[in-house]
């Protein structure tokens, strides 16, 4: 009897930023090649622009709770929602289904708080372009490192500008810039939105400057395959 063919593996993706589609497609392919996997895109800019003007309130939460359960019916071995900006509705949204829901940055925090623990500066520097992004980051990094590691946090001047003009050179140059500032006196950089990882992927830092997207694809796949097995 021959053998039944693997179901191949579905991670579930929330963004909010649908530019974004193709570097989380590309990251699952490389990670699961030979193994058979599916990308399942959810894209909704509403939620960043209400992030943005109003916070992160219930209505956002309620709208991320509905793509998961979307995904989740879909067949989605497990989420990963990849804006940094809504990190923290993980916990409401994975209350509705019975697969893992994992926030881009979690495991990149982790690896932020290592660094600096055996660091010169027992400091982590964060940098953001949206003021939207700041307050979850830093709350999630401080939760990470826990007493003795300094966390820091800032908005990026013009990037977002210059984003949204089109000029992408002058925003990932503002990024760089602040990367090589902010690298003098911590330990470890982390750049706080995916869309901001292409600033720094040839940058010449003194520190690491860690980004989200690759440790996210491995986290949330590490958690379908235990999920799976279990």
């Amino acid at each position: 009897m021959s053998a039944v063919p693997a179901r191949a593996l579905r991670i579930g993706f929330v963004h909010t930023a649908p530019a974004l589609t193709p570097t989380f497609e590309d990251l699952l392919a490389e990670y699961t090649t030979p193994e058979p996997a599916e990308a399942l895109h959810v894209a909704d800019a509403w939620l960043l622009r209400t992030a943005m003007a109003t916070g992160v309130d219930e209505g956002v939460h309620e709208r991320v709770s509905r793509h998961v359960q979307h995904l989740a019916d879909l067949g989605a071995d497990a989420v990963l929602i990849t804006c940094s900006s809504i990190g923290e509705t993980i916990a409401s949204a994975a209350e509705q289904v019975a697969i893992p829901v994992l926030r881009v940055d979690a495991a990149m925090a982790e690896q932020a708080r290592d660094l600096a623990a055996s660091g010169t500066h027992q400091r982590i520097a964060a940098l953001a372009t949206f003021e939207s992004t700041l307050g979850p980051t830093q709350r999630l990094l401080e939760t990470a490192a826990g007493a003795g590691i300094e966390v820091t946090a800032e908005v990026v001047a013009g990037a977002a500008d210059a984003k949204a003009s089109g000029d992408v050179a002058g925003h990932d140059a503002a990024i760089r810039a602040a990367a090589e500032r902010v690298a003098a006196t911590a330990d470890v950089i982390v750049i706080a939105q995916a869309s901001m990882a292409p600033a720094v992927a040839d940058a010449d830092l003194p520190v690491p400057a860690l980004t989200s997207p690759r440790g996210g694809v491995q986290a949330v796949l590490a958690a379908a395959r235990r999920a799976g097995a279990s």
